[in-house]
């Protein structure tokens, strides 16, 4: 039976923990680092999000350049699974591979969009356009001002 700890994270900075177990479980075996799967998994319906990585029961991150659900020990200089304090340096580390197996315990998720529409904000007091002041409402009188302006008065010829 498998069991998996989902993290997933918002754009807006803030992430939730979502535990997955059994048939729930399920629908994220065998997907890859960086497929994009619906929301409605993880308790988040309307929204489309991407697996960003993962770590193993011992602790071995999940690395996208590894293929497969295997772990390996390979050489890195860098990147995920080993950070090198100096220039140059490389070292054989053991990680996991990029699909999600029934070893890997923890998930990384990110929303990256939503698939419905939001709910537009209701106008308030302050955003309702405001009434127009007497100067900018034409009224009968400065109508027929501005029409004699406009038109040529006839000029007497003598």
């Amino acid at each position: 039976m498998t069991k998996f700890k989902v993290i997933v994270s918002n754009p807006e900075g803030t992430s939730k923990v979502v535990e997955l177990e059994g048939t729930r479980a399920m629908p994220l075996i065998g997907r890859r680092i960086g497929e994009t799967i619906d929301g409605s998994i993880v308790d988040l319906a309307g929204k489309k999000v991407q697996v960003t990585g993962g770590s193993d029961k011992d602790g071995f991150p999940m690395r996208p350049s590894v293929h497969g659900g295997v772990r390996r020990r390979i050489i890195l200089s860098g990147g995920v699974g080993f950070n090198p304090e100096d220039e140059g340096v490389r070292k054989r580390k053991t990680i996991r591979g990029n699909v999600i197996t029934d070893e890997i315990v923890q998930i990384n998720l990110k929303v990256i969009e939503k698939t419905e529409k939001a709910k537009e904000p209701k106008e308030t007091k302050k955003t309702k356009k405001k009434k127009e002041t007497p100067e900018e409402t034409p009224t009968k009188e400065t109508a027929l001002k501005e029409q004699e302006k406009e038109t040529p008065t006839p000029s007497a010829n003598v």
